[in-house]
């Protein structure tokens, strides 16, 4: 029971730090690479898509993007999509191909961006707290019905103790390499 209450506390804080590395990644850098587009969604045949599902989405150089639409009707409604996104980006169509420039961003929103990340990190961090929370809730539910004794719950709940501390050590950590790669111009 036990094992199974730190396996799921385990899991927990696992899937917490990917979704933070997932926030992070929507976070735009100076740099182009193609998961900035990931959350954009287009309208095909009535029904919002993502676009990496209508296009292919290829980095150009490191300041542009280029979605090359599967059907030939798409790329007005992908440069759209992109336009109308809360990206501020401005694509451009070259025949079949969208082009997407990325904009060198200003000091002033480069800190803006490592504010926000801090925020995000700080909501996993709680996340993970919460998780550590319920699972000596867990515990000490199983003491109270003397299913355990109390230095397996004091063991159990030292063990998660560590698990928290390497998760949000995790994610101190994938926060400072994204701050990093946002102030570097």
């Amino acid at each position: 029971m036990i094992n199974d209450i730190k396996k799921t506390a385990e899991d927990k804080m696992n899937k917490s730090v990917e979704a933070l590395r997932h926030e992070f990644a929507k976070v735009r850098t100076g740099r182009a690479h193609a998961g900035i587009l990931d959350h954009v969604k287009v309208d095909y045949y009535g029904n919002p898509t993502p676009i990496n599902q209508v296009a292919n989405i290829s980095v150009l150089d490191a300041h542009a993007l280029g979605v090359q639409p599967w059907e030939k009707g798409m790329g007005a409604k992908i440069e759209k999509a992109i336009r109308d996104s809360d990206l501020g980006l401005n694509p451009a169509a070259m025949g079949d191909i969208v082009r997407v420039p990325i904009p060198p961003m200003t000091e002033e929103r480069r800190k803006e961006l490592v504010k926000l990340v801090r925020h995000e990190a700080e909501s996993g961090k709680v996340a993970v707290r919460n998780i550590r929370r319920d699972a000596n809730a867990h515990l000490k539910e199983l003491l109270k019905e003397k299913e355990i004794s109390e230095d397996d719950e004091r063991r159990a709940q030292d063990d998660i103790q560590k698990m928290t501390d390497k998760y949000i050590a995790e994610m101190d950590k994938v926060l400072a390499e994204k701050e990093k790669d946002l102030m570097a111009v």
